[in-house]
This record gives structure tokens, C-alpha cells and sequence, in this order.
């Protein structure tokens, strides 16, 4: 549907996981983009950063694609053509790659933005009409350490197992490894909120960032050894006996193990590992015990390291042993990144799972989900190779590849080896709204509707299920995910089973997700509206009930999702970086986002005030370092890893240790901070060690200008 006249359409930013709630209103005359309006939404009553003010500049026809492109094969030039023939191009294309190699020489590629509906699609298409086991998405990239650490220890993943609205109600904060203030900015008043509660947040992160300047307490622990931090605090709670052993005996099991393995870290050896002083140790662990409620929230720091999942099982225990979980105001929580991170893993774009969080190799799940899509569940695929595997065996194992709403020449680790796998592949189709650094190596680019120009729903950090309206009017030769998924699944045999209604599909999606642990069955459009958003998990009430479940804003209060209802403690041990400084390479490169773009830069460096706020990469380094490589703020500076060199200015700032540097991941060119990062994966979460790596730093000369 479209705005009515001079009408405002409640929606959310495209953005990130917060979701926020704003609202549309059409521009005057034709061709103008939307202002937004404040909308009091939960989330964010009414805030918004930057990002989410300009957000409607992308969804102007000079800022996007408006035709699909077909790549001339005499000329090797992309050309406008007609949908009809890019959509016969692309099947014929994924056809004799099939027909050549087997269906798991075919290859989907999702994103983290894509709408649950979008997403359900998109996993049902690979695994009934392609028959790939090979399907996986950035979203891997995001809190799949989280994801994995919560299922062993809760039995279900969910980002925040509470809303956002219980943090200022608590007495204390760990947030370790988020710089919220720029990455979510309207969550900061939550922190703020906090403080002037009388609760205290610690913040654990290398950089003395926006966020931390407003700690009451900041560790600055080197990158990669959160897990000995987090082994050294839980150490210290058991010393000063500070365990809440009637919780421990009555809701937990595993803690003999888990409390051998953290006293094998006594505080002095954190110390040294960490470069975390003990009286700092001993602080945090004051603050975090001595009140009634507390919690830790986690975010990419320590859940992009190839020891993810353990580390954040580390923060887990610590919750566990202090009584900290299954209770109100207490607790442990992920802030997940990507807008729709959450559902896009919970219905089917990762590699092995089946909507509703169902397990791929789980008979029951194959048996419910193949019922939904009517086919037999032994034709269903088993599970496949992680997002970088899937990247890496591009153009080898996997010869085509269907990518949707992601960017991994700028986003994937060690991004010059995956631009040369991409290369390789004897058929690409992209569906984006931008030309993106990747769709433009594509042999057919699909242009696709984005959040303002479709109805469908995402889940945010919190769980809580929301309904992003269409507001405008996409231009006229743009199609959405669902019209191609359509359009190709009828030209590869399945004439049914793939609409391009958004309801439609969600209507589906429900009877998919209905019994598993992401139960969505009792959620429709017009309760998510009527709400304000709809927790998961909601069930669709049982035969002879009148009354809706009223969804799950709080989770394990009285039980955790295993078998017995008791949460696990999982023992773990702390080990090094994949990649740890030496004489070649002396430095640690830690990389994560800024205030005025987002993810890829692939839409927000199309805004201009964005790009004005933040024009390009940079190299953040401490003025001891900068004096002893002989540069100056601005200088170009060269960071060179074992995969490859990045050149960028140098932004010298005493925020950061001396013994590292940071870079933001936004930009593709002789500044991808990817080109360097360390592809080395977590064995449990399959996520890459994005936040650790070792490089080596000096000065750049300037090119020579042609005049």
C-alpha cells in the first residue's frame, strides 16, 4: 500500500537492531524523498541518530539502482535490460552451473537486513527449488558466538532475554566490547538512565571510546583476552565468596567444572595477560556484587574472535555463579548488531537451520518444516558450509551464487581474497539497492525495494517482532526480493509456493516457526500493530482457548529452555588470539564502526551529510606510537597484515593502548580495514577473529599527483 495523501506512515528505521520506530510523510510535489516525524515508539521515543534522520535520502532515484543490469558478454560491460530477461538470465544461469556441477555447486548468500519474510524465502528457495545444502549470511558475521554461547547455556538464543526498558531499572552494567553511543545511539539514554537510577556501568573495551567516557569504570584489557578477563572476575567472585550458591544448587548444573576451570586464573596472571591492574579486577567485581541486580551485555568485541562462544560463555558463568540469570533485572543479553540479525538466523538463512530455530539435522524439524512446504523431509538438504567457507569455496566447490542484501568485498575478513574468489565464480546474481563493490563484479543485478517501499516484519535486539509499513512508492523498474524469488522459482519448476505478498509469506512463516523454540504462530500483522510489537516466543493458542498468548518480553524466569530447566555452566579456558604480535608484526588492529555509517558503507556513503560526518577511513593510534613511526595527525599511515596493506589517514588519540590500532570496516578501496582481518574461525560459532588480528604500522608516502 502506499502513504495516503499528505498521510504519515508509522514504520522503523532500516538500520540497526534497535529498530526504531519513526514515521513517513510523503514529500510535497513528485520525486521528493519522505521527511520523518518523530513516532513515540517504545525503543526510541522518538530519538534518532544521523543515520536514521537521513535514511529516506537512499530512497531517492539518484541514489539507487532503478533497472535491472545484465552484463554485455562481447563487451563485458553491465547494461539496463528488461526484468523479464535479467530474471531468464539469472535462471539460466543458476541452471547450467546445476546442470554442470550438482546442486551444492549453487550457492546463496543472504543478509542480516532482509525481512523475516524475505529471509524465510529466500532459505526455503535454496533448499526446495535450488536443492543446496549451501546457504548461509552476514548475519554469521554479527552474534553467531552469542547465539551459540546462549543455546548451550540457556537451550534457546535470543539477543536480550529482556527489553531494553529493564537496564536503567538494574543496579550495575558490564558492557563489554560495544561503543553504543555510536553505533545505536538512542540505546545510550537506557545507560543514562541508569546512572541517574544510581546504578554504575562498567564498560570492558581497548579504546577509551564514546561510550566509555561514561563508565564509572573502564578496563581496557588488550584485544583478545576478554575470556581471561571475564575467568578472572568470575575467579575473584568465588575467592571473596560471593557465589549465590542457593541459585547455583537450584537452577544451574555444571559448576564444580566451570569453577575449576576460572581458579586456574588468579588475578595477578589476568593482570599480565590483560594488561587489566588487579585493584581494577577487584573494583568491577565490588560493583557488579554489591547490588541486588545486575547484568552483562555483550556485544562484537569479544563475539568476533575465533574463542567467541567461549568468552561469552565466561560472561555467561560469571551471570550463573552470581545469581545474575532467570531473574528479574538480572541477567545476560547480546546487543545484537545487524536490523534484522535476529530473525534472519531464526527462519532459514543460515546454514543450519530451519525456520522457527529449528535445527537442520534435527528428523523432527525436517519432518514439521517439509510438511509446511509440502515435499517429502528427505529431500531437504543437510546442513552447509559457514558464511567465509561458503565465501572461500567460491568459484571451486561453489560456482554460482545468488547474494542478496550483503556486501562482502568490503564486510568479509581478508576481503581481498574473497574479491578473488567472488571473481572466480562462473555465474553472480546480486539483488540490491545500491551498486554495491559487489554487485558490481555481478553478471545480472537485480534492483530491489528496500524498507520504505515494502511491508514486512524484522525482530530486534529485544525479541520483540515489529511491522515496517510501505510508505512510498518504489521507482518503476524496481521489484522486490519476494517478485524475484517469485519470478525464479517459476522459471526452475515451482510455480507455487512462492508468493510475493509479504502476509502471505509471514502467514506461512508461522505455521513453519509454530511448536519450534522461535514460535512465531501466534504473531500477526495486525497484532504487532495493535502492540506495539510482539515478543517471541508466542505460540497461536491451543484448541478451545479464546485467549492470545500474550508473548514472552522476559525469558526464564521460572525455567530455562533445556530439558530440565536448569541453565549450564560451561567450563572454559583461556587461549590466545589466532594471530598474537611478534617481531614482524608487533601491533594488534581492532576494527568496528563509526557514528555516520553503517555496516559496508553501501547505502550510508550515498548520503551526503553522512559522508560529511565521516568522509573516509582512518587509522586511530596512540601519540607514543605515532612519535616513534615519525607521523602526525592526518599523515597517511600504512597497516600492513599477513593477508594484506590498507593506507589511511592517521587519527592520533591518547583513547587508544599503544600497543594497537583501530580501523573502521566502512570503506572498499586502499582503506578496507578487511583487506587486513583474520578469517581464523571460532570452532563452535564458525564467526571470524574480525576483532584481533596482527599488523604492523608506518608511515605512507603520499602518491604522486598527475598535474
Amino acid at each position: 500500500m502506499s502513504a495516503s495523501a499528505g498521510g504519515t506512515v508509522d514504520t522503523h528505521c532500516p538500520y540497526c537492531a534497535l529498530q526504531c520506530g519513526m514515521g513517513l510523510r510523503p514529500a510535497a510535489g513528485d520525486g521528493g524523498v519522505p521527511d520523518v516525524v518523530e513516532r513515540d515508539f517504545p525503543v526510541n521515543k522518538g530519538a534518532l541518530c544521523g543515520k536514521g534522520r537521513t535514511a529516506p535520502a537512499v530512497l531517492s532515484p539518484q541514489a539507487r539502482l532503478t533497472g535491472p543490469l545484465v552484463r554485455n558478454r562481447a563487451s563485458g560491460l553491465l547494461e539496463p535490460a528488461p526484468w523479464a530477461d535479467a530474471l531468464d538470465r539469472v535462471a539460466e544461469g543458476l541452471l547450467r552451473v546445476r546442470a554442470a556441477h550438482g546442486p551444492d555447486a549453487v550457492g546463496v548468500f543472504g543478509g542480516g537486513g532482509l525481512t523475516n519474510e524475505k529471509a524465510y524465502a529466500l532459505g526455503k528457495f535454496a533448499r526446495v527449488v535450488l536443492r543446496t545444502s549451501q546457504i548461509d549470511y552476514n548475519g554469521r558475521f554479527c552474534m553467531s558466538s552469542a547465539a551459540a554461547a546462549h543455546s548451550r547455556a540457556f537451550g534457546l538464543d535470543r539477543g536480550l532475554p529482556f527489553p531494553l526498558a529493564d537496564i536503567p531499572r538494574t543496579g550495575c552494567v558490564i558492557l563489554v566490547g560495544s561503543n553504543l553511543a555510536e553505533t545505536m545511539p538512542p540505546a545510550l539514554r537506557y545507560f543514562t538512565e541508569l546512572k541517574e537510577n544510581g546504578g554504575r556501568l562498567i564498560v570492558v573495551d581497548p579504546r577509551r571510546t564514546r561510550t566509555a567516557e561514561h563508565a564509572d569504570l573502564h578496563l581496557q584489557p588488550r584485544p583478545g583476552t576478554d575470556l581471561a578477563l571475564a575467568l578472572g572476575l568470575l575467579h575473584l567472585v568465588v575467592a571473596e565468596g560471593r557465589v549465590d550458591e542457593e541459585f547455583v544448587a537450584e537452577r544451574t548444573t555444571g559448576w564444580p567444572e566451570a569453577r575449576a576451570a576460572a581458579m586456574t586464573l588468579w588475578p595477578e596472571l589476568v593482570e599480565r595477560i590483560t594488561g587489566v591492574p588487579v585493584p581494577m579486577l577487584r573494583e568491577a567485581v565490588e560493583m557488579f556484587c554489591g547490588v541486588p541486580e545486575a547484568m552483562v551485555l555483550t556485544a562484537r568485541g569479544p563475539e568476533q574472535q575465533s574463542k567467541g562462544t567461549d568468552t561469552v560463555s565466561a560472561w555467561i558463568n560469571l551471570c550463573l555463579a552470581t545469581g545474575r540469570a532467570g531473574r528479574p533485572l538480572s541477567g545476560y543479553g547480546c546487543l545484537t548488531g545487524q536490523g534484522n540479525g535476529q530473525g534472519g538466523r531464526e527462519h532459514g538463512q543460515k546454514a543450519d537451520q530451519l525456520p522457527g530455530y529449528r535445527r537442520l539435522d534435527d528428523p523432527a524439524a525436517r519432518a514439521h518444516v517439509a510438511g509446511v512446504w509440502g515435499v517429502d523431509p528427505d529431500d531437504l538438504p543437510g546442513p552447509g558450509r559457514s558464511a567465509y567457507e561458503l565465501l572461500d569455496a567460491l568459484g571451486r566447490d561453489v560456482r554460482g551464487l545468488l547474494l542478496m542484501g550483503s556486501n562482502p568485498v568490503v564486510s568479509a575478513p581478508r576481503a581481498a581474497h574473497v574479491t578473488e574468489r567472488i571473481a572466480a565464480l562462473d555465474f553472480l546474481a546480486v539483488c540490491d539497492v545500491v551498486l554495491s563493490e559487489t554487485a558490481a563484479m555481478a553478471d545480472v543485478v537485480l534492483p530491489v525495494t528496500q524498507w520504505a517501499e515494502e511491508t514486512g516484519t524484522t525482530t530486534n535486539l529485544e525479541g520483540r517482532v515489529l511491522l515496517r509499513r510501505r510508505a512510498v512508492d518504489p521507482p518503476e523498474g524496481v521489484r522486490s526480493d519476494l517478485y524475484v524469488l517469485n519470478g525464479l522459482a517459476a522459471r526452475l519448476g515451482r510455480e507455487k509456493g512462492f508468493p510475493a505478498d509479504p502476509e502471505e509469506v509471514f502467514d506461512e512463516l508461522r505455521r513453519a516457526s509454530a511448536g519450534g523454540p522461535a514460535d512465531y504462530s501466534g504473531i500477526t500483522y495486525r497484532r504487532i500493530e495493535a502492540e506495539d510489537g510482539v515478543f517471541w516466543p508466542c505460540p497461536e493458542p491451543a484448541a478451545g482457548r479464546a485467549a492470545a498468548h500474550p508473548g514472552t518480553p522476559r525469558l526464564f524466569l521460572d525455567r530455562f529452555a533445556t530439558p530440565d530447566g536448569r541453565a549450564r555452566f560451561v567450563p572454559v579456558l583461556h587461549r590466545p588470539a589466532a594471530e598474537e604480535p611478534d617481531g614482524d608484526f608487533p601491533l594488534y588492529l581492532t576494527t568496528g564502526r563509526v557514528l555516520a555509517q553503517y555496516q559496508s558503507g553501501a547505502q550510508t556513503r550515498r548520503v551526503a551529510e553522512l559522508n560529511a560526518a565521516a568522509p573516509g577511513p582512518f587509522v586511530q593510534l596512540h601519540p607514543r606510537l605515532a612519535e616513534r613511526i615519525g607521523v602526525a595527525d592526518g599523515d597517511p599511515v600504512a597497516v600492513t597484515s599477513r593477508r594484506g596493506r590498507a593506507v589511511a589517514p592517521a587519527r592520533v588519540d591518547r583513547a587508544i593502548r599503544p600497543d594497537t590500532v583501530f580501523m573502521p570496516f566502512h570503506w572498499a578501496g586502499e582503506g578496507r580495514a578487511n583487506t587486513l582481518t583474520n578469517p581464523a574461525l571460532d570452532p563452535t560459532s564458525r564467526m571470524p577473529e574480525f576483532k584481533v588480528c596482527a599488523v604492523r604500522v608506518e608511515r605512507a608516502e603520499p602518491r604522486a599527483v598527475d598535474v
